[in-house]
């Protein structure tokens, strides 16, 4: 069986420089061969990371054609009621979605969530995930009262794990848009301050200040900025590029 662990520190190492070249060969690589080894398993894993990079680069038709490989080989397995699965087509959804191709991505999103909330601890940061980016989808789709259900349980999800608030924070932008889509920016002004001010308040919480807190900070800069919460937005901006520094 080959060592996914192996793998995805590899690939980490090549994200981490933004070397995506080296990481698609690397994925390329590790494709064929968990195909010489018949090692399903590992296929649909690197499957997985080939769609990220796919939808981050913006390639849309490489991106579709692995989405649907993967989808193909989960039912030649017979796994399509696994939680791996499920996080599979949570992937895809975001590809779909990423694409202009919300209709085909809230489909993929509902088999997630089914096995999810089936299958997970009401508590599992992957679930808080899933309520996020199907409400970011479900916006998309103007079905504004189903999308802020699902960021509430976003949120509750990641207040209920250690070091989520950032997550959550990024949660309370998506509502602060939403509310903007829904009702319009002059209308949905207090909606959006509150959320801001919420915002604001979770990212000042967190104590570890890693990798990730850097890229929730990078994130949700540029929706403050967009606001006109510049000072913050600028802040948080710097406080990214400082983290981002001392780890190299």
């Amino acid at each position: 069986m080959i060592s996914i662990d192996r793998v995805l520190e590899k690939l980490d190492e090549y994200l981490h420089r933004n070397d995506y070249a080296s990481a698609e060969r690397h994925l390329s690589f590790w494709l064929s061969e968990a195909r010489a080894e018949r090692d399903g398993r590992a296929e649909i894993l690197v499957q997985n990371e080939r769609m990220g990079i796919y939808r981050k680069l913006a390639r849309r038709d490489e991106a579709l054609r692995v989405v649907d490989e993967v989808l193909s080989k989960i039912d030649e397995m017979g796994i399509s009621y696994q939680v791996g699965a499920a996080t599979t087509y949570l992937n895809a959804a975001t590809v779909y979605c990423a694409f202009g191709m919300a209709e085909q991505g809230i489909s993929l999103f509902e088999k997630a969530r089914e096995i999810y909330e089936a299958e997970l601890d009401g508590q599992d940061r992957r679930l808080g995930g899933l309520y996020n980016n199907m409400g970011l989808t479900l916006v998309e789709l103007g079905r504004f009262a189903e999308a802020r259900e699902l960021y509430g349980k976003a949120i509750s999800v990641m207040l209920s794990c250690e070091g989520g608030e950032a997550e959550a924070a990024i949660t309370h932008l998506n509502l602060a848009t939403a509310a903007e889509k829904e009702f319009g920016l002059l209308d949905a002004d207090e909606r959006i301050s509150d959320h801001l001010d919420r915002a604001e308040e979770l990212l000042e919480c967190v104590r570890l200040r890693d990798g990730n807190y850097a890229f929730a900070c990078e994130k949700c800069a540029t929706v403050f900025h967009y606001y006109g919460r510049f000072s913050y937005g600028n802040e948080l901006a710097e406080r990214a590029r400082r983290i981002y520094e001392q780890r190299h």
